[in-house]
C-alpha cells in the first residue's frame, strides 16, 4: 500500500464531522442541564436528581470523545507534516496512533448512546407510571 498525504487526509472530514456531532450532543445535554436543575432546585424530585447524575455520566463521556477526536485529529495533522518531510516510517506509526484515538472516542460515543438510551427508557416508565397512576 502506497501512504501519500491523501491517505491521513481521508480523515479530515470524518473527524470534523465527528467533533460537529459531538459538540452538539454537548451543547444539547448543557441546556437540559440547565433546565433540569432548575425543576430540581423547585421540586427535589429523586427522578430529576438521579436524571441529573446520568447527565453529570454522559457529559464525561462526550468531554473525553471530544478530546480522544482531538488527539486523533492531531495526529493526523502531525502525520502529514512527518509525510512532507519524508519520515514514512515514523508517519505510519503516528497515522496508526491517530486510528487508535478515532477507535477510543467512536467506543465512547457508543457507550454514551447506550446510557442515553437507557435513561430515555427510564423517563419512559416513569411517564407509563404516572399514567396508570390517573387511572
Amino acid at each position: 500500500m502506497e501512504f501519500t498525504l491523501t491517505t491521513p487526509a481521508l480523515l479530515f472530514s470524518a473527524i470534523s464531522l465527528l467533533l460537529l456531532a459531538y459538540t452538539n450532543r454537548f451543547l444539547a445535554l448543557a441546556s437540559l442541564v440547565r433546565s433540569m436543575k432548575s425543576l430540581y432546585i423547585e421540586n427535589k424530585s429523586e427522578n430529576l436528581l438521579a436524571q441529573l447524575l446520568n447527565l453529570k455520566k454522559r457529559i464525561f463521556l462526550i468531554r473525553n470523545m471530544q478530546g480522544f477526536g482531538i488527539l486523533s485529529f492531531f495526529f493526523c495533522v502531525l502525520c502529514m507534516f512527518l509525510i512532507y518531510y519524508n519520515l514514512k516510517v515514523l508517519a505510519q506509526y503516528v497515522f496508526g496512533l491517530s486510528l487508535f484515538l478515532l477507535m477510543i472516542s467512536l467506543f465512547l460515543s457508543f457507550r454514551e448512546i447506550q446510557i442515553s438510551a437507557t435513561a430515555l427508557k427510564l423517563e419512559l416508565m416513569d411517564l407509563e407510571n404516572i399514567k396508570q397512576k390517573e387511572k
